[in-house]
């Protein structure tokens, strides 16, 4: 009954309005409702997961389901106490970046709803890590529920430059570290919406940026966000990189810059900026997680994230190697019941 009033009542009058709209209205509802045992009540008895036990270990950590709330819903950390509630078994909120960011002008998101898909062009719109380090530290959590945070350069011209924003992201990884927040960490590394766009999705570039992170002391998993578009190559020699500096895993991966791939081109509009989410994302993703998968063996944690609209969506991701999937899209346009769905597959 709950995915069909969704998909047949709520998510028609939902999609009548501007999706940023849609977005922050709900960012708030669930912050409103985390706040009580009542509100948190309720969205588990709506969205709860019953099933058997879907609980998995990566790296240490243990996820209570392995549907984890992939980076740019949450960005600023409000629903660390609702999200345990809906069959997810982390988030990742971000991407955090150092100084405060408005994001790029409006508008950030449109939907192109017959291909599934959203243009995305937020800018990394965020409250900075400061204040969001503040807010995570003070938000309990259950144990099982894993915190991770996504740190990205500031989209602002004065960490436009590669030694600025080298130095931003570090800024950013420094004091969660200090705070003493985060479970994981991510380097989003292949955003396209910021000032002088991709700049580390780049081998030398990476390198430098991984050696400096690396100087930050602290025990915790980090992973890379991959980009999906590079040809096998280019994403290899980018892996290749990241394995030398250590780092846990990679997740594969961001929006699509391949603009043709939407199945109703038609919808688009006038011009892109920025990039899809959505099914564009779900081949591509899922055939770079196997070729990763087969080429790296178990040197990485992989996660797969982009175009889980379904169960069974996430069930390929897992069978061409991922460990984890993140999502967002899939809440979208397929409703909040997914992650439930996906947990009881995967325990099944």
């Amino acid at each position: 009954m709950i995915p069909f009033l969704y998909d047949r009542l709520l998510k028609p009058v939902l999609f009548r309005f501007d999706p940023e709209a849609v977005h922050d209205a709900f960012v708030s509802m669930g912050h409103g409702l985390g706040k009580t045992g009542a509100g948190r009540g309720l969205i588990s008895a709506l969205y709860g997961y019953r099933g058997p036990d879907a609980s998995v270990t990566v790296d240490g950590l243990r996820y209570r389901t392995p549907v984890v709330l992939a980076a740019g819903f949450d960005y600023n950390g409000r629903l660390l106490r609702v999200l345990p509630k809906m069959g997810f078994g982390g988030v990742e909120v971000g991407s955090v970046t150092a100084l405060p960011t408005p994001g790029n002008d409006p508008p950030r998101m449109q939907r192109m709803v017959r291909s599934r898909a959203i243009v995305v062009n937020k800018g990394l719109k965020n409250e900075g890590v400061e204040v969001i380090a503040r807010r995570l530290k003070a938000t309990p959590t259950p144990e099982d529920f894993v915190v991770g945070v996504s740190i990205a350069r500031s989209n602002r011209e004065e960490a436009a430059g590669e030694r600025e924003g080298i130095e931003d992201y570090a800024r950013s990884l420094e004091h969660l570290v200090r705070e003493d927040v985060g479970d994981f960490y991510t380097i989003n590394i292949s955003c396209p919406n910021v000032h002088g766009g991709e700049s580390f999705a780049e081998p030398g570039r990476l390198r430098k940026l991984l050696a400096r992170l690396g100087k930050v002391e602290h025990s915790r998993p980090v992973y890379a966000k991959m980009p999906i578009n590079p040809p096998w190559d280019e994403f290899q020699e980018l892996g290749d990189v990241i394995a030398e500096a250590g780092l846990h895993g990679m997740i594969i991966g961001n929006l699509n810059k391949d603009y043709a791939s939407a199945s109703f081109p038609d919808e688009a509009p006038d011009s892109y900026q920025g990039g899809l989410a959505g099914l564009p994302c779900r081949e591509r993703s899922t055939e770079l997680i196997a070729r990763s998968r087969e080429h790296w063996g178990d040197r990485f944690t992989l996660v797969g994230c982009g175009g889980i609209l379904s169960a069974e969506d996430a069930m390929d991701k897992f069978r061409a190697g991922a460990d984890l999937v993140h999502l967002i899209s899939g809440m979208i346009f397929t409703g909040p019941h997914l992650m439930g769905e996906i947990a009881a597959a995967r325990a099944g």
